[in-house]
């Protein structure tokens, strides 16, 4: 017996038919569009979206070798991105441009940056489940941009989505939600009875977005049996009708399944782990036990990947799109192409062994030029960049791409201080991602955060998660737990370099000072 898992990012849908064991058997991609029509928008089309998907599932299936029959189950995770559909199903437009075909804001959309801080403003309690800010990547602020710019769009509306729950909706005809997209980016709490706060709703002026967007009473949890692929959407993915659907999740929270998974069953050895789902940005995946704030975190969510587990989110809005942009605006770079990626690598690597860590040692980068997610929670921050020269050579490019790296590690251990001094107890890393064939942030990851890192052999981390998650829907587990426990992959081990720690130590507290003097200039007035 095999399950398809489906994972659709901000650029590509990718399929992978998995065996009961884990083992990835067949995979594919495709591209998708996306639309900028003017800064800080972003736009899908989800019909693009869905024929993406299909290509993916038949030529995953094609490489595979395995019979669509024995394909028992199917299940989806997607980037937070909000779809509007009108009540007959067909597209909404989202877009200043009016074209109806854009009808998704994607995930890193910074449109809705005011009714963002409108959220935050209102003081409401369901901020103390996302660090007590809310950010323009979350639904809320979407919707209350979309009912105020575009009223049209907003009037004609009879169905909201997050990507995943419209994925799953097209696979099987319910409009079912899940409990990892409501938690995590609605603003339902799962912990609760009723789990939707309307007077929240009523503070920012959506009073009328469960009943427009046929939202539920409940979410269903994670790996819920939705049914049967419908005719339509079986032919569509070269499937059969016996296939059955599984709620879904973002992806994100499908890579921490990935790699923590196969901790569920030991619910205090879970909490020295965390989990590095690092690509165009990164997300830190924390679980516990226990409810665990951390500031600048979203969370602490219920059950939003494992039943009864309380999950934490952090992360870096750019990482990977950050060094294609330094790339991009450095003179000697040019086209961030992974082959222009690796000779900067290389040359750094080569830079190394002449000059060792104090390569470019004054030379010191704040990497939040897309706002700060965590552990400040300031969607407003920006990057910064000290110690410049005139030199414009591609030795310098690459100076400066190094020490971008630094940067970005560094965030990852400005995030898991903080988690730590909020009752965690993480010191393994597990990543998984684009950033796994990155050496230098794999390197430090290790030396600079001042963990023992673990990557995935199979480095499919996402789509193994979500097809544990598919595994479950389909009934070959009795549960999620299980279906980890059985699933899971193992990992290559790396520790961290003793004597690199003073240098990036002294690193890291030109880092915290670089924020306060970033804070201090933005108070002057």
């Amino acid at each position: 017996m095999h399950v398809c898992a489906v994972d659709v990012g901000t650029g590509s849908a990718r399929a992978g038919i998995v065996d009961r064991t884990g083992r990835m058997l067949g995979r594919a991609e495709h591209p998708i569009a996306m639309n900028r029509p003017k800064p800080d928008h972003a736009e899908h089309d989800s019909e693009d979206i869905w024929a993406a998907v299909c290509h993916a599932v038949r030529s995953a299936l094609e490489n595979s070798g395995v019979p669509a029959e024995s394909v028992a189950g199917i299940s989806f995770d997607a980037t937070c991105s909000l779809v509007v559909r009108n009540v007959d199903g067909g597209q909404v437009s989202v877009s200043t441009t009016g074209e109806k075909r854009w009808d998704t804001i994607v995930w890193l959309d910074h449109r809705a940056l005011a009714e963002a801080d409108e959220c935050t403003a209102s003081g409401h309690r369901v901020l103390d489940y996302l660090g007590g800010v809310m950010s323009p990547e979350m639904a809320t602020p979407k919707l209350m941009w979309l009912k105020r710019h575009l009223p049209a769009s907003w009037n004609e509306a009879g169905y909201l989505f997050d990507l995943t729950d419209f994925l799953t909706c097209r696979a099987s005809g319910s409009i079912e939600r899940s409990q990892c997209t409501l938690t995590c980016k609605w603003t339902y709490l799962a912990h609760e009875k009723p789990g939707w706060q309307q007077d929240f709703f009523a503070k920012v002026r959506l009073e009328d977005m469960l009943e427009r967007g046929q939202l539920p009473g409940r979410a269903k949890p994670v790996g819920f049996d939705l049914g049967p692929l419908t005719a339509q959407s079986a032919r569509d993915l070269g499937l059969t009708e016996s296939c059955r659907v599984a709620t879904g999740v973002i992806d994100a929270y499908a890579g921490a399944l990935g790699v923590l998974g196969g901790f569920a069953r030991d619910p205090e050895g879970l909490e020295h782990h965390l989990a590095l789902i690092a690509g165009t940005s990164s997300c830190v995946m924390a679980m516990s036990s226990e409810s665990r704030s951390f500031p600048g975190g979203w969370g602490p969510y219920f059950g939003a990947a494992l039943p009864g587990i309380w999950i934490s989110e952090g992360g870096q809005s750019v990482t990977g799109a950050l060094l294609d942009h330094i790339v991009r605006l450095h003179g000697a770079g040019g086209n961030p192409t992974p082959e222009r990626h690796r000779a900067i690598v290389e040359r750094i690597m080569q830079l190394r062994e002449e000059e060792g860590l104090d390569l470019a040692g004054r030379l010191h980068v704040l990497p939040d030029f897309h706002g700060n997610r965590s552990p400040l929670a300031d969607p407003h921050a920006l990057g910064v960049i000290s110690g410049l020269t005139l030199d414009a050579s591609f030795d310098s490019l690459c100076r400066l791409y190094w020490r971008t790296c630094v940067s970005i590690a560094l965030g990852i251990r400005h995030i898991l201080e903080t988690l730590n001094a909020c009752g965690f107890v993480i010191d393994t890393l597990h990543v998984t991602g684009g950033h796994t064939k990155n050496p230098l942030l794999m390197e430090l990851y290790a030396d600079a955060v001042g963990c023992t890192v673990v990557q995935p052999v199979a480095d499919d981390a996402v789509l193994a998660g979500t097809a544990m998650v598919a595994a479950t829907g389909a009934g070959l587990y009795p549960d999620l737990a299980s279906a980890c426990a059985a699933m899971r992959q193992h990992g290559r081990k790396r520790a961290p370099d003793p004597a690199a720690w003073p240098r990036f130590d002294r690193d890291f507290r030109v880092f915290l000072e670089m924020h306060k003097q970033r804070q201090k200039l933005d108070a002057i007035r």
